[in-house]
């Protein structure tokens, strides 16, 4: 093999695999690597091949196996169906050998850093509702958390560069990728790679508030889900730009099974939402968290209404797609 090179990290039934125990399977035993699991992009030899939730960018489509431009054969690996309880201790465990947590201070996130038990970190504004809850939630866990305050100046500073790397330019996602800006951007200065988060919780077991009022519940849930690539294409996109990516234990493909198999009805029920993640979490953070219900990440940590400001200071008082757009264009010499 005259070239052999690995993203991230691979799995084989459970087990976590070296890059030397990688690069053997892969010279002597081609025919297991659609069985890969784990968030990785391998290049060898003129091929190459995504995991199968496309979590790690690449350069070929998620879950395939390409040599020379053409499509071999696809990552499909079988995990033995968990509980979902099981799935998700597993799936944090798999990518806890090191990295920092990205926590935020609600159910998703601080469940993630209880089962990690790595060093924490937040964003947000200063006074924000993310910086005081993640430090509230790192207390209550015994964890250390470095909070990172931002300030308009560094965010509208940021802001060029989001959005040239981001898919979808709009109000929502430019807003969200600007808070993970900041986390991966921290997490480049200190040396970590990996970045553990709560993302894709929302949509798996029905986090948002407008599930609480849906009469489509079931609809919305699977249209959701399937717009997760798009979200994890948008958040590594703006890791990149610091040399780290975000590791997504709720998008390992066995929490992913024991999710969609949990009828829609039960995760939202009573006024609540995402009710059986909440069951799982309270066996191991305290109740005040499990069933805390948080703000998104973009209004929690204040950068949403920071990125309004600054569109109605740049002249744009009625429309911040007008003002993203600008940006955009700006970056293309426009």
């Amino acid at each position: 093999m005259t070239s052999f090179r690995c993203e991230g990290w691979i799995e084989l039934n459970g087990k976590k695999l070296t890059m030397s125990e990688t690069e053997e399977i892969v010279r002597t035993q081609p025919a297991t690597i659609n069985r890969f699991g784990g968030e990785f992009f391998l290049s060898w030899d003129g091929c190459h091949a995504r995991d199968h939730f496309g979590v790690m960018k690449g350069d070929c489509p998620k879950g395939t196996i390409t040599c020379n431009g053409e499509i071999k054969g696809a990552i499909a690996p079988v995990p033995s169906d968990m509980p979902l309880e099981e799935a998700i201790v597993t799936a944090v465990a798999l990518r806890s050998g090191d990295g920092v947590t990205a926590l935020s201070g609600g159910v998703d996130s601080s469940l993630v850093a209880a089962l990690a038990h790595r060093e924490c970190m937040a964003v947000g504004l200063e006074e924000s509702h993310d910086l005081r809850q993640a430090q509230r939630a790192a207390k209550a866990l015994g964890l250390s958390c470095t909070c990172v305050t931002l300030t308009w100046q560094e965010i509208e500073m940021a802001l060029p560069a989001v959005v040239a790397a981001i898919p979808k330019k709009d109000p929502l996602n430019t807003s969200i990728a600007l808070t993970q800006y900041f986390v991966a951007q921290w997490a480049g200065q200190h040396g970590y790679r990996r970045i553990l988060n709560g993302q894709g919780a929302d949509e798996l077991f029905g986090g948002y508030s407008r599930y609480l009022t849906t009469t489509t519940l079931a609809d919305d849930l699977a249209r959701d889900v399937a717009g997760l690539e798009k979200q994890a294409d948008r958040d590594q996109s703006v890791a990149a730009l610091h040399g780290t990516y975000f590791s997504m234990p709720y998008l390992d493909i066995r929490v992913v099974r024991a999710a969609l198999a949990i009828p829609a009805e039960e995760k939202v029920q009573g006024g609540h939402r995402k009710v059986p993640l909440r069951k799982v979490a309270e066996r191991y953070i305290p109740a005040e968290f499990a069933w805390y219900e948080k703000k998104a990440m973009q209004y929690g940590s204040g950068v949403a209404k920071v990125l309004q400001k600054l569109a109605r200071k740049n002249g744009y008082k009625t429309s911040m797609q007008d003002y993203i757009n600008h940006i955009s264009r700006v970056e293309h010499g426009h």
